[in-house]
């Protein structure tokens, strides 16, 4: 039997989803953060000519000004004069007028207004945004411990060892390396190591360089003349007050509980790293995209923040004369490609603004005992109950929800904190939410006596008295996941009156 081979023409049709660039910048756009989208914009204001700015006033200030009283609109009569660029003569100057501080540019004969432009704006613009730039670098911490050892070693061969320090202190300020090792590295004696450790440590901030944590207390507490013989011998047993026994702590130390709580209070207000914050930048600050208010009716309104709300046009005047000038087919092509883009790109921004509103405002509904009465009131909320109600994807309300933030009357909350899941009621109740169980344990466990500390099986009986229906073992996860300690520790940290 043989079989002939031969061409054939077949004809399929299937299905496919093809993710154009259009549709991954779109989704792009839903999940990124305000500072992010402006970011991108600016990119593409730079790169697309058919795209310009929007500086049309914002409907919503224009409506302000417009209801502002007219007589915040009349001019008063320096701001009169100002403008009209006519100063007033010296009889119309006020009779307690003191000229003595006035910048003079050209001596006694120059008029009042000659300093304009040096001293200040001649539009008596209060804009002071090239005042940082006059202010001189923050150091870091290197640069001002080096300048420190260069001030306080003289001879070679100490600023030599002091140098080689520097370089090996990690960022917390720590420098664990004995002064043996040192020595034998750099072929000196162990003791002249020693005595430059010593006094590196008394540099700002004091105790850095320290071998371990109770060294660097001990230079602290001795810049402070705190460090007698009780205090060393708490310095000795960190662990024990890191277990919380305190009664143990009284017995080593020989106090009783009065000293020993001054004690462990001047322990807290030392640094246990003292490099860690000097370079650390302050964290960035957080603008919401969505403004919540509370209306006259009792009821909320939830609008898009305008200032973080990137408004671009597409400049189709532009485009049309363009398009007859070009003579070239790559031209007209280049002009088609970056209309589509611009056009996407503005379409993209005004979906992204109303999914956005769309998604905050049906949380902001579910949400209403919380932003009404606190953390105690928030219910269990998952990402399906939003899509199904706002007729989205969980996907698209997931983008919707990260990096994004409210500003409400109880605080700048992330649009992800509402999302919690769910703790079932006793005898088939209303379920609770997990964010308002936590909070109802510290509650507890901050209102406990310290005759009466809550094992993790009483906060469970009194969370079933309450109708929570948990297990021992979620307490013992949401505590530990607070910071708080167990009851055996609670219950000897609160033994000791503070």
């Amino acid at each position: 039997m043989t079989m002939a081979l031969g061409p054939r023409l077949d004809l399929r049709q299937s299905q496919s989803l093809v993710m154009t660039p259009q549709l991954r910048q779109a989704i792009k756009l839903l999940q990124s953060s305000n500072m992010e989208v402006a970011a991108f914009v600016e990119e593409e204001l730079e790169r697309n000519p058919l795209l310009e700015r929007d500086e049309r006033p914002d409907p919503r200030t224009a409506a302000d000004e417009r209801e502002a009283p007219a007589a915040a609109a009349e001019p008063t009569d320096a701001l009169a004069a100002a403008i009209s660029d006519i100063l007033p003569d010296a009889a119309s100057a006020p009779l307690d007028a003191d000229w003595g501080n006035v910048y003079d540019s050209d001596g006694a004969g120059a008029g009042l207004g000659a300093g304009i432009g040096r001293g200040g704006r001649a539009d008596f613009a209060d804009d002071l945004s090239g005042i940082e730039e006059m202010a001189d670098a923050t150091p870091s911490l290197r640069e001002h411990l080096g300048e420190q050892i260069r001030l306080t070693f003289h001879d070679p061969k100490e600023r030599l060892i002091a140098a080689q320090m520097l370089a090996m202190v990690d960022p917390a300020g720590r420098l664990p390396i004995a002064d043996a090792a040192i020595a034998g590295a750099m072929g000196c004696e162990e003791a002249l190591v020693a005595a430059v450790r010593t006094r590196m440590q008394r540099l700002d901030p004091v105790g850095m360089f320290a071998q371990n944590l109770r060294e660097c207390l001990a230079v602290q507490l001795a810049d402070r003349n705190r460090l007698d013989c009780c205090m060393e011998a708490l310095l000795d047993n960190l662990d024990m007050l890191a277990r919380r026994d305190l009664r143990g702590l009284m017995r080593v130390c020989g106090v009783d509980s009065e000293d020993l709580a001054d004690m462990i209070a001047e322990l807290k207000r030392l640094d246990p790293k003292p490099g860690a914050n000097w370079d650390t930048p302050p964290p960035p600050v957080v603008v919401p995209d969505v403004l919540m208010r509370r209306t006259e009716d009792g009821g909320w309104a939830v609008e898009l923040n305008p200032e973080t709300l990137p408004r671009v046009l597409v400049n189709r005047g532009f485009h049309a004369r363009a398009v007859v000038g070009a003579r070239h087919k790559d031209d007209k092509a280049f002009l088609a490609e970056h209309l589509q883009s611009a056009t996407w790109l503005v379409k993209s921004l005004e979906q992204r603004a109303t999914t956005i509103l769309k998604v905050a405002a049906e949380i902001v509904r579910r949400q209403d005992g919380f932003f009404r009465h606190g953390v105690s009131h928030l219910r269990p909320l998952i990402l399906r109950d939003v899509a199904e109600a706002v007729s989205m994807h969980e996907s698209t309300v997931s983008r919707v929800t990260a990096n994004k933030h409210i500003a409400t009357p109880r605080g700048t909350f992330e649009l992800k904190y509402f999302f919690t899941t769910a703790i079932a009621g006793t005898s088939g109740g209303e379920s609770h939410s997990a964010e308002a169980i936590r909070f109802r344990i510290r509650e507890m466990i901050a209102q406990e006596h310290p005759d009466d500390i809550l094992s993790d099986d009483a906060i469970v009986e009194r969370l079933r008295k309450e109708g929570v229906d948990i297990a021992r073992r979620t307490v013992a996860k949401y505590r530990e996941a607070l910071r708080i300690p167990s009851s055996v520790q609670r219950k000897r940290e609160k033994a000791v009156p503070a």
